[in-house]
C-alpha cells in the first residue's frame, strides 16, 4: 500500500496560530435558563441584586429583643430584669409593638427585629419570672443580630458574567430571588468514530479489532469543559459514509471532531473528507509526541478537527488544541490547568524535532517534595492518561533528560488527590485483590507500575510507602530479602508460581521448546524480577523474540494467546485465566519493602493486618492459586 507522507509538520505554536486565524473561537450566544438547570453553566450577565439580604434585621439565635442600654451592668448576682411584653416574634411574621425602655419582647432565631430593639439577648443567658426576664449579662449593640443589607445590599454585583455557576453560586442566585438566568449556550461538539477496525463496546470481537474508547472518552470531555456532545456513531471507511455524516455533523454542530484516520495512508479517507470543505485542511501534522498526525481544519470559520486514533495521542491533543476553544465558546477562561514543581525520578531519552508530552505519576519524597515517575506507556494506551497525574513538556530539540532534572508538571486533574497508601514497583493480580481491600475500608491506594528494581529506588528515597518485589538473588538463590539495606525493611506478601506458558495445543516440555529455533519467544522488561527468572533460564541462548519485552504478565499471556510468540513465562494464575498450558518453574515470593520510617503509619498497619492470618485478604489470594508467607 502506498503510503503518503505529511506535507508540513508544523511547531505546535504555528499550527495553533494558523487555525486560531481560520475559526471562530468567540462565546456562544446567550440562552435563558430556569434556575434549576443553572448548575454548570456560564453567566452570560452580571448579576444585580434586586433586594436586600437579608431584608430586614433579623435575629440569630432564640432569645429576646431588647434594647442593650437596659442591659448594662448586668451579671449573674446581680442580674437586670425588663418587663416581658406581650408579643412573641417566630418567624415570617412582622412584630407590632415596639421595645421601649425598659421592655423585652421574645424572638425565634431569624425572626424580625421589632421596633426599638437593636440585640438580642440569648435564652441561656436569663429566666422569666413573674412576667418579667432577668438577664445575666450586658449586650452590646448589634449583638446576635443580623441588619438589613449587610450580606448583599440591593444594587450590589453578586455574580458576574463569565461564572462557571457552582451550588454556593446558584445559592446566591436564589437568595436574590432569581428565578431565570443568562447563560451562554453550550457549545454542541459532533463527535464521529471512524475505522475499519471500530466496534461499540458490547459487540462481538475479534481478532484485529478494537472498542471504541475514543468515542467515550472525547463525549465526556466535552461535558467535563462545559460543551454539549453528540456521538453520531462509528462509520467504515466508506467516503461517502464520512461525507453525510460529515456535512450532517457541521449542520448540527459548533464543532466537529473525527476520531482516526489521520496518518494520510491510502485507507484513511477522512483528511480527504474534510479536505473538501473550503478551507478545508489547515494543519496537517504538528511536531508533537504523541500526537504527531492531528488534523486541524475548518469549515467556513466552523472548527473540525480530525484527532489521532491512538487514545493518548487523541487525549493529548484535543486537550491541548480542542479544549482551550471550546472552553472560549463556552464563555470560559482558555486555560485552567495547574503546575506544580517536581523532580524527574528517572532518565528519559526524548526524539529530537518533536515537542513530547511525558505523562507521570506524582509521588512525594520524605520532605514533601515532588517526584515524577514517567508512566512508561504508549499513545496507545487507555489507561496511561486515566492514571497519570500529570505531563512534562520535554522540549521539541532535547534528547535526554537526565534523571533529578527539575520539571514543571502540568496537572490532569483540577486537583492533586493525596494517597493514604503509595505503592511502587512490581504489578500482580494479587496486588490488585489486596488494594482493592484497603479501598473498601477508606485507605485511598494509590498504584504505579515501576517494576520491582524502581520500587527499590523508590522505597529507598522515601517516595512510597510500600515496594512490591519478586527480585532473585543468583548469588543466594533467595528472593527479594538480599536486596534491602537498613533503610527498608521487609514486609512478607505470598508465593506465587512462575511457569512457561504457550497454547493449549503445544504439548512439549520446556527444554524441547528451548532447541528448537523456530520457536518464538516473548520476554519481560529489564529490571523485573520475570526477567532474572527468564535469563537464568535461557543461559546464552537467545532464541527469535528475545527482544520483544513487554511490560506485564497479561502482555506475555495476550501474546502467546494470539500467536505472536509461542511461549514466554508468567505466573500461573494469568495462565489459568487465559487457558493457557502451564510448566512451572518454580515458586517465587511477593512481598512489600517498606521503609523503616513508615512502618507504623496506619495506612501501613492496614496492609500489615491485610496480610495476617486468617485474614478475608488472604483467603481471596488462597482462592486465586496464590499462597500468602508469613
Amino acid at each position: 500500500m502506498k503510503q503518503e507522507q505529511f506535507l508540513d509538520i508544523l511547531d505546535r505554536d504555528e499550527a495553533e496560530a494558523r487555525w486560531r486565524r481560520a475559526i471562530d473561537a468567540m462565546p456562544r450566544r446567550a440562552e435563558e435558563v430556569a434556575l434549576d438547570a443553572a448548575l454548570g453553566r456560564v453567566l452570560a450577565e452580571d448579576v444585580r441584586a434586586e433586594v436586600d439580604v437579608p431584608g430586614f434585621d433579623r435575629s440569630n439565635m432564640d432569645g429576646f429583643a431588647v434594647r442593650a442600654s437596659d442591659t448594662f451592668g448586668a451579671e449573674e448576682e446581680t442580674p437586670v430584669r425588663l418587663r416581658l411584653n406581650p408579643e412573641s416574634i417566630p418567624t415570617g411574621v412582622a412584630p407590632r409593638v415596639e421595645v421601649r425602655a425598659g421592655t423585652a419582647t421574645s424572638i425565634a432565631t431569624g425572626g424580625m427585629l421589632p421596633r426599638g430593639a437593636d440585640c438580642v439577648v440569648p435564652v441561656e443567658l436569663t429566666d422569666i419570672e413573674d412576667g418579667e426576664v432577668e438577664v445575666r449579662r450586658a449586650r452590646v449593640p448589634g449583638a446576635a443580630v443580623s441588619f438589613a443589607g449587610t450580606d448583599i445590599g440591593c444594587g450590589e454585583t453578586v455574580l458576574f458574567a463569565g461564572t462557571r455557576l457552582s451550588s454556593r453560586d446558584t445559592g446566591v442566585l436564589a437568595a436574590v430571588g432569581r428565578k431565570r438566568i443568562d447563560v451562554v449556550r453550550r457549545p454542541v461538539v459532533a463527535i464521529l468514530s471512524t475505522g475499519d477496525e471500530i466496534v461499540q463496546p458490547g459487540e462481538a470481537m475479534r481478532p484485529g479489532l478494537v472498542y471504541d474508547s475514543n468515542g467515550r472518552i472525547l463525549a465526556d470531555a466535552v461535558t467535563e469543559i462545559g460543551g454539549e456532545p453528540r456521538f453520531f456513531g462509528a462509520f467504515r471507511d466508506d467516503e461517502a459514509q464520512l461525507r453525510e455524516a460529515l456535512d450532517r455533523g457541521l449542520a448540527a454542530a459548533d464543532l466537529v471532531l473525527l476520531s482516526g484516520g489521520t496518518s494520510k495512508g491510502e485507507g484513511d479517507l477522512n483528511a480527504r473528507v474534510v479536505a473538501a470543505l473550503d478551507p478545508g485542511i489547515v494543519v496537517h501534522g504538528v511536531a508533537l509526541k504523541p500526537g504527531k498526525p492531528i488534523c486541524l481544519a475548518a469549515s467556513g470559520r466552523q472548527p473540525v478537527v480530525i484527532l489521532p486514533g491512538f487514545p493518548t495521542s487523541a487525549v493529548f491533543t484535543f486537550h491541548e488544541f480542542v479544549a482551550p476553544v471550546l472552553r472560549e465558546m463556552a464563555g470560559l477562561p482558555r486555560h485552567e490547568r495547574q503546575q506544580v514543581g517536581a523532580r524527574l525520578a528517572q532518565k528519559v531519552v526524548s526524539e529530537r524535532g518533536r515537542l513530547e508530552y511525558l505523562l507521570v505519576g506524582l509521588v512525594r519524597d520524605a520532605a514533601g517534595a515532588f517526584s515524577a515517575w514517567p508512566m512508561g506507556k504508549g499513545s496507545g494506551s487507555v489507561t496511561a492518561f486515566s492514571r497519570a497525574d500529570g505531563f512534562v513538556r520535554v522540549a521539541r530539540n532535547t534528547e535526554i533528560v537526565d534523571a533529578d532534572t527539575p520539571v514543571e508538571v502540568t496537572l490532569i486533574g483540577r486537583d492533586l488527590e493525596s494517597a493514604d497508601l503509595v505503592v511502587m514497583g512490581s504489578h500482580c493480580v494479587g496486588l490488585d485483590v489486596i488494594a482493592a481491600a484497603l479501598a473498601g475500608e477508606g485507605v485511598r491506594v494509590k498504584v504505579l507500575a515501576v517494576g520491582s528494581q524502581g520500587g527499590l529506588v523508590a522505597a529507598r528515597r522515601e517516595e512510597c510507602d510500600a515496594a512490591p518485589l519478586h527480585l532473585l538473588d543468583p548469588e543466594t538463590d533467595c528472593y527479594n530479602e538480599p536486596f534491602l539495606d537498613a533503610s527498608l525493611r521487609l514486609l512478607p506478601g505470598y508465593e506465587r508460581l512462575q511457569g512457561v506458558v504457550t497454547r493449549p495445543d503445544e504439548t512439549r516440555e520446556t527444554e524441547a521448546l528451548l532447541d528448537d529455533p523456530s520457536v518464538r519467544m516473548v520476554n519481560r522488561n529489564r529490571g523485573s524480577g520475570t526477567r532474572i527468572l527468564i535469563d537464568q533460564l535461557l543461559g546464552d541462548r537467545r532464541p527469535p523474540g528475545y527482544a520483544y519485552e513487554p511490560r506485564s504478565h497479561f502482555a506475555v499471556g495476550a501474546a502467546v494467546l494470539q500467536g505472536r510468540a509461542d511461549w514466554g513465562v508468567t505466573i500461573e494464575t494469568v495462565a489459568n485465566e487465559r487457558g493457557l498450558r502451564f510448566r512451572p518453574l518454580r515458586a517465587e515470593q511477593y512481598d512489600f519493602a517498606i521503609p523503616v520510617d513508615r512502618w507504623q503509619r496506619p495506612a501501613v498497619v492496614s496492609l500489615r493486618r491485610a496480610l495476617e492470618k486468617g485474614s478475608a485478604v488472604r483467603r481471596r489470594l488462597e482462592a486465586l492459586g496464590f499462597t500468602p508467607r508469613g
